[in-house]
């Protein structure tokens, strides 16, 4: 089979909520990544075949189709193509598996794999919040749904903290696991080590005055686990806070992935190779332990085993989530989101996947190290991971 290639990955620094990021309509904001990539890359843009974006919340300013929005928005030409795709959290390492399958199978040669959430301006759950606000259906779950998992509705906070319960993981070890990620965002941000994979774009400060945005707004490099523990659980006898879960977060991100022959034709550098991709699926109520047997069967289907990957991209959707999943694969945790992860530098939904993705690749390359895994939890109780060696 034809190998497949990662070229470019880049991605914008997380905006807060009602941040930097608020003044920018979605399909600019992905538009800017696009155009980055073309430009990093030295890519003919009359080149690319398609775009493959991902994006949860496709409704209102990222309804229409977003994907083909961003392709209108940017540099590229009208005759570039496009489509949007959700798995959820998921959605962009999902489009970048979409891209990396269809240079594999020889259909194209040069393909975008990106993903957009604007979480100010589209906030989480509002697919769901509108319809049933104006009378329209009953929901995206049907009562066949209900009655054959025993549950009114699917939560990923309930998931979280049944995960938390699981596996034993009490509040403090949970919160001890946010501190860590701040520590280590902050550490890798005055360290320099996000400057090759940001794509600096104008942003807004409080009083509404442009600014340079090239930093993740979520790092707390004053957190402590005192400020932690005062914070309010979801669930009055849970364990998850917004401290120790992935902040609300507005951003996009894009991989550029060629064929041999594509890196041939257009004189490009390849930064990785894509080793492995795999997707699996599991309980959907607990939803977001599925990291666990999907890496179980990358590993199995690359022949690799844990000791060969250099580093792990575990997405901090909540913090019993990696937790569990180095617990289970008796991982190495200096090895893990070692510039932090989603609690400190945010979790732009369907940006997240090729986000990851950017801070791998080069985060493998600034190290020397050769093998890296991303791994993602989605709603649905469906887990997406990719195995990358550097180049």
């Amino acid at each position: 089979m034809a190998e497949a290639y990662i070229v470019e990955a880049l991605r914008t620094a997380g905006g807060r909520r009602g941040g930097a990021l608020r003044e920018w309509h979605p399909a600019d904001l992905g538009a800017a990544v696009l155009d980055a990539l073309v430009v990093r890359s030295g890519i003919d843009p009359a080149a690319i075949e398609d775009v493959i974006v991902g994006c949860v919340s496709q409704v209102g300013e990222q309804s229409f189709h977003i994907g083909r929005n961003m392709v209108m928005a940017s540099d590229l030409p009208d005759s570039v193509p496009a489509v949007s795709i959700d798995r959820q959290c998921g959605s962009s390492q999902q489009a970048l598996h979409f891209a990396a399958q269809a240079v594999m199978s020889g259909t194209q040669d040069v393909v975008i794999a990106a993903g957009v959430e604007s979480m100010t301006r589209v906030p989480m759950g509002t697919p769901v919040i509108l319809p049933m606000q104006a009378g329209i259906g009953i929901g995206p779950w049907p009562q066949s749904i209900k009655g054959r998992y025993g549950v009114d509705q699917f939560s990923q906070f309930t998931g979280a903290e049944m995960m938390a319960q699981i596996y034993g993981f009490d509040r403090e070890e949970l919160d001890r696991f946010a501190l860590s990620s701040h520590q280590k965002a902050a550490a890798a941000t005055e360290g320099e080590a996000f400057e090759r994979e940001i794509v600096i774009v104008e942003g807004l400060d409080k009083e509404g005055n442009a600014r340079r945005h090239d930093r993740d707004e979520g790092i707390r490099p004053d957190a402590s686990l005192e400020a932690l523990a005062e914070l309010k659980t979801v669930a009055p006898d849970g364990m998850i806070t917004a401290g120790n879960a992935s902040q609300v977060c507005d951003g996009a991100s894009g991989v550029l992935v060629v064929s041999a022959a594509a890196l041939k034709r257009h004189g490009l550098t390849p930064l990785a190779r894509i080793d492995n991709l795999t997707v699996t699926a599991g309980d959907p109520v607990i939803m977001l332990q599925e990291p666990i047997p999907a890496t179980r069967r990358a590993l199995e289907r690359s022949g690799r085993k844990l000791d060969e990957i250099d580093l792990y991209e575990v997405n901090e959707a909540f913090a019993p989530v990696p937790l569990a999943w180095l617990n289970e694969l008796d991982a190495d945790p200096d090895r893990l989101n070692v510039n932090g992860g989603a609690i400190a530098l945010g979790h732009p939904l369907g940006a997240s996947g090729t986000k990851l993705m950017a801070t791998l690749v080069h985060g493998l390359r600034a190290r020397g190290k050769r093998f890296g895994l991303q791994t993602m939890c989605e709603g649905g109780g469906i887990a997406n991971v990719t195995i990358v060696e550097a180049l």
